[in-house]
C-alpha cells in the first residue's frame, strides 16, 4: 500500500483489458476502484426505464444531474445501484450497450459525470490510500494530475476476441462478428468526445495485444513502482503537471 494517497488513471478502448487490469491493480495495492463507464451505463439504464428519449440531449442532461446513482468502489465487489435497485448485471445487457453512446457523447452529461467522478476520487484519497479510476478520458480530463497515468491499447483483433469471449464464451468467427459492431461503433462514437487510442504527454502507453492478463497487471504495477521510486522533478515553470 502507498504511504500517501495516490490516484492511478487508466484509459483505453473496449477490450483493451483496462477494467479487469484496473480492478486487480487496485486489489494488489489496497486502493479503491472506480469504473466510470458503469456510471454512463447506469444513466442509460435509468433513462430507458423512465422512457426518456436518448436523443433529447437536454432531458438526458437533466436526468444525469438528478438520477439516484450509488456506486461502490470496493475492487473485490464493485456495486452499482440506481434508486436502490442493483443494476450491475442489467447495465451490461445488449440493450444498454447498444444505446450507451447516446449518453456518453452528451457533453453536458460528461460535465456532470466529471464532477461526480472527481468527488469520488477526492473521497477515496481522503478516506484511504487512493483509487484506481478507469475509463475513456481519465488521464486527460478527469484526473490529469493523477500520480500515475496509463493508456492500455490492443489491436482490434485482440480486442474483439476478448470481448467475444466475455459475451459469448467463444472467439469463433460468429462470436466476433456479433461483437464487432457493438465494439467498433461505440469506440468510434466515443472517440468524438474523448481521445483514448494514443497516450497524451506524460501518459504511459501499454499495448496488451500479446500480453496475458497477469502480464498486463504486472506491466502497470512495475511502472507504478518505478515511478514511485523515481518521482519526476518539476521545474518552477511547468506548473507541477505530470
Amino acid at each position: 500500500m502507498p504511504d500517501t494517497p495516490i490516484t492511478i488513471a487508466i484509459d483505453g478502448p473496449s477490450g483493451s483489458g483496462k477494467s479487469s487490469v484496473s480492478r486487480q491493480v487496485a486489489r494488489q495495492l489496497g486502493l479503491s476502484y472506480l469504473d466510470t463507464g458503469a456510471m454512463y451505463r447506469a444513466l442509460t439504464w435509468w433513462c430507458l426505464q423512465q422512457g426518456v428519449d436518448l436523443t433529447d440531449s437536454q432531458e438526458v442532461a437533466e436526468q444525469a444531474r438528478t438520477f439516484p446513482l450509488e456506486i461502490g468502489t470496493d475492487p473485490d465487489a464493485p456495486t452499482v445501484h440506481v434508486g436502490g435497485t442493483d443494476v450491475a448485471a442489467a447495465i451490461r445487457e445488449t440493450s444498454v450497450s447498444e444505446q450507451v453512446s447516446h449518453i456518453a457523447t452528451n457533453l453536458e452529461v460528461r460535465a456532470t459525470m466529471r464532477d461526480q467522478q472527481r468527488q469520488l476520487i477526492a473521497d477515496a484519497r481522503h478516506a484511504g490510500s487512493g483509487i484506481v479510476v478507469e475509463g475513456r478520458d481519465i488521464t486527460t480530463v478527469i484526473a490529469p494530475d493523477a500520480e500515475h497515468r496509463f493508456l492500455l491499447t490492443a489491436s482490434e483483433e485482440a480486442r474483439l476476441a476478448r470481448r467475444a469471449k466475455e459475451l459469448f464464451s467463444s472467439d469463433d468467427a460468429e462470436a466476433i462478428e456479433a461483437t464487432h459492431d457493438q465494439i467498433v461503433r461505440r469506440d468510434a462514437a466515443d472517440a468524438t468526445v474523448s481521445a483514448f487510442f494514443e497516450p497524451a504527454p506524460g501518459v504511459v502507453g501499454i499495448d496488451t495485444s500479446d500480453l496475458t492478463f497477469e502480464q498486463s497487471v504486472a506491466a502497470v504495477l512495475d511502472a507504478v513502482h518505478a515511478a514511485s521510486a523515481h518521482p519526476p522533478v518539476h521545474t518552477p515553470d511547468d506548473g507541477g503537471n505530470r
